[in-house]
């Protein structure tokens, strides 16, 4: 899975410039599940896991499951290959962090939702200034998602404070089904 996710994070970005249609406001992997599937993708390789997995268990299954219930391709050039990868990465971001807390042992730490969302607004804090300056949306700071997504109230800025509240609300309900329903359903 990991090999998966580390080829589609190289052969994506190089195919979409070998044909001509590399924006950088579109095409870097600054967008969560870009980091998240580049995390995921050396993280079964890395000897400790436990700082990068706190992030992106969070990360990984929230953004895949909005990526795939509010799918938007913004760089698909109509061929089946941009329209695979992506769910393919999705669900593989999905799938990833319930595969290493299920079967290689790996733990949440008690802090891991604290954690995550200084994370989380670091990232914020040097991606939105960078959006602006190349005309980007990367984790859509810059403008709400074109999709219909129920997490996006009202326009920008109101709509990234919303994320915040629903960001913290994710963790804590994540972090309650690590303890119960995936170690317990799932061994």
């Amino acid at each position: 899975m990991g090999i998966i996710l580390f080829l589609s994070s190289v052969i994506s970005p190089l195919r979409t410039y070998l044909i001509g249609n590399w924006d950088t406001s579109e095409d870097l992997p600054l967008h969560l599940c870009g980091i998240s599937a580049f995390i995921l993708s050396i993280l079964p390789f890395l000897k400790n896991k436990g700082f990068l997995f706190d992030f992106v268990f969070y990360t990984g299954i929230i953004g895949g499951i909005m990526g795939i219930l509010t799918p938007q391709m913004s760089s698909y050039d109509g061929s089946i290959y941009v329209y695979f990868v992506f769910y393919v990465r999705h669900n593989l971001i999905f799938i990833m962090p319930i595969f290493f807390l299920r079967n290689l042992g790996l733990k949440l730490s008690k802090k891991s939702m604290l954690k995550t969302f200084i994370i989380l607004n670091i990232l914020l804090v040097f991606i939105m200034p960078f959006n602006f300056y190349i005309g980007g949306n990367y984790m859509y700071l810059a403008e709400p998602p074109k999709v219909n997504n129920p997490l996006v109230i009202g326009e920008w800025p109101y709509y990234v404070m919303w994320f915040e509240v629903f960001v913290i609300i994710l963790l804590i309900m994540l972090y309650g089904l690590s303890k119960i329903s995936f170690r317990r359903n799932f061994s």
